[in-house]
């Protein structure tokens, strides 16, 4: 398939386009610079330029593509919101790219609309719409093509990681470089889910070559790590003292990151492994934060 992929410089997409070269597949990578296009004519894939902020731009793109991988997304977690509604605007550009046809669109979400009750496993088969994450603009707006007859499924991530990048964890590493020490919410017992990055790209592979509509994966090679032993992982990179902050402090120590921090979402991803053939090989989270290299 030819195989158009926003975000193909990005931290995921940049694995997904070796990922889908080396099994034969044509890339077209989007970026919006000329290192980025340079990047992308390096590893053997077409570029299109394009942003997020464009719409037309992700149209034209899927129009001239066989299938579409959605991993674009602004991480500035301080307008989380915003950017979520942004990430809808995205999907149903790429939509409009696709419809009256069955070529395939794989968006991207976050586990966390699994989550029927905080604590118990996040799961494929729940989708609630009226989720208060705001990142659920971005299968409302999936959930809409649906219905449109474009053929969407959802790869829902958890914190994807290698030693480079770690997801959530990453902007935890800054705030414990500002703050002096390495902290997690109460007891700690809260979980994270999580991911390689190798894994993951695979993944998306799979999904993009099943095609199924309406499909949602979870990308989980663990189902949750506690933040305690993700902050004493830390503490040791960092050369930091680890310590516990009451939920009450929560806000004024980790900032914007409070929203995230003392939450425990753990996610299966049982049915997506037996679907898809789907066996996760690389690193957990921890072997990674304890190899990566922390000099500034």
């Amino acid at each position: 398939m030819r195989i158009f992929v926003t975000g193909a410089t990005g931290f995921i997409g940049s694995a997904i386009v070796p990922e889908l070269l080396k099994a034969g597949h044509q890339v077209i990578g989007m970026t919006r610079s000329e290192a980025g296009a340079r990047a992308l004519e390096a590893a053997g894939a077409d570029v299109h330029l394009g942003r997020l902020e464009e719409p037309e731009s992700l149209r034209r793109g899927a129009e001239k593509a066989d299938a579409v991988i959605h991993t674009a997304f602004d991480h500035d977690f301080s307008r989380f919101a915003e950017n979520c509604r942004k990430d809808g605007r995205a999907i149903r550009a790429l939509g409009e790219g696709l419809k009256g046809s069955d070529r395939p669109l794989v968006i991207t979400s976050g586990t966390g609309l699994g989550n029927a009750e905080l604590g118990k496993p996040a799961m494929e088969d729940i989708c609630n719409m009226e989720h208060p994450n705001p990142r659920v603009a971005s299968e409302q707006a999936g959930h809409a093509l649906l219905d449109a007859g474009v053929n969407v499924s959802v790869m829902r991530l958890p914190q994807v990681h290698n030693t480079i990048k770690q997801g959530l964890v990453t902007p935890l590493i800054a705030i414990a470089r500002d703050k002096g020490v390495a902290a997690y919410v109460g007891e700690g017992r809260n979980r994270f889910p999580a991911g390689h990055l190798l894994d993951v790209a695979r993944l998306y592979r799979l999904a993009i070559e099943r095609a199924a509509p309406g499909a949602r994966y979870n990308a989980v090679g663990e189902e949750g790590i506690e933040t305690r032993a993700i902050a004493e992982a830390l503490g040791r990179g960092l050369k930091l003292p680890v310590v516990s902050i009451t939920p009450e402090k929560a806000a004024e120590h980790f900032g914007w990151m409070a929203m995230f921090a003392g939450l425990d979402f753990p996610a299966s991803s049982a049915w997506t492994r037996q679907t898809l053939g789907w066996n996760p090989t690389g690193p957990g989270l921890i072997a990674d934060l304890d190899a990566m290299k922390y000099e500034v």
